[in-house]
């Protein structure tokens, strides 16, 4: 297994592009308006920074058609080969789709209409160095759009889940203590300014959802995985585990119950 597998804290395996799977077709409407709104359209060279296995890729390359582009780039090799697969299929040739670490590779893009990142910048070792490429990367009036967590901590239950709010912490730390920040929006309009951009519109994304709801699928899903995950690390106890399991079980069966999801800033910011 290469580095670039191991640091992806969840994994890369099948489990996991059919998780992010469902965590796209939950984010799809919102991510497709807000692209709408960004500009892109026929014809634009996008630049999709982090695909995963690249369902947003196929989205934009269907959106900018053959006389646009898209370059993807992505340092896992499992989550490249879907990637490439799932364009394949679609007869998506206009859209590249290359394996490269954001931190130590150069971007192959200049003169790009506009950049997509989505939880991504909470990850790397180094924002800074990220939005310096993306700058680097888009032609002067091009647009990088970014959805990140600004305020991990809004996600709870009402009525409150002491269990779960704690396991929502935990994720937090363990995230800190891999190298990343969960609430990184909070520092990126700064970061912008600097590399020589404008925050052309921001607006919080946040969701209160229902059991049933197809919402509440993306976070509860992640429950589950990230609970085996913080065992591996013997951050918990399998009684502990089991307790928020039997929690997050009783709340999908409360039709009365409400879940808020942790809170992203949408950013749109345009290139001086």
């Amino acid at each position: 297994m290469s580095q670039g597998e191991q640091d992806y804290v969840l994994g890369t395996h099948r489990e996991e592009l059919e998780r992010l799977g469902l965590q796209h077709r939950a984010w799809r409407p919102t991510v497709l308006e807000c692209w709408r709104q960004a500009g892109i359209r026929q014809g634009w060279r996008v630049l999709d920074v982090g695909v995963g296995p690249g369902y947003a890729t196929v989205d934009l390359a269907e959106i900018v058609g053959a006389a646009g582009r898209v370059i993807a780039v992505e340092r896992s090799r499992h989550f490249v080969e879907a990637a490439r697969e799932a364009c394949r299929a679609r007869g998506l040739a206009h859209a590249e789709v290359l394996e490269l670490d954001l931190m130590s590779d150069p971007l192959p893009a200049q003169d790009m209409d506009a950049s997509w990142c989505r939880w991504v910048a909470s990850f790397v070792s180094s924002p800074s160095t990220l939005v310096a490429k993306l700058a680097a990367a888009l032609r002067p009036g091009g647009v990088a759009i970014f959805h990140e967590y600004a305020d991990y901590a809004t996600w709870r239950f009402a009525p409150r889940s002491p269990a779960i709010e704690e396991f929502v912490q935990l994720v937090m730390d363990s995230w800190r203590a891999s190298g990343g920040e969960p609430d990184v929006a909070l520092s990126l309009p700064a970061l912008l300014s600097g590399a020589g951009f404008r925050v052309r519109q921001a607006a919080p994304r946040i969701f209160c959802v229902r059991p049933g709801d197809p919402i509440w699928q993306w976070p509860a899903s992640f429950i589950g995985v990230h609970l085996d995950h913080l065992l591996e690390l013997g951050r918990v106890s399998e009684s502990w585990a089991a307790s928020v399991r039997r929690e997050l079980e009783e709340r999908a069966a409360d039709a009365n119950g409400l879940m808020l999801t942790p809170m992203v800033l949408e950013i749109v910011a345009e290139r001086l």
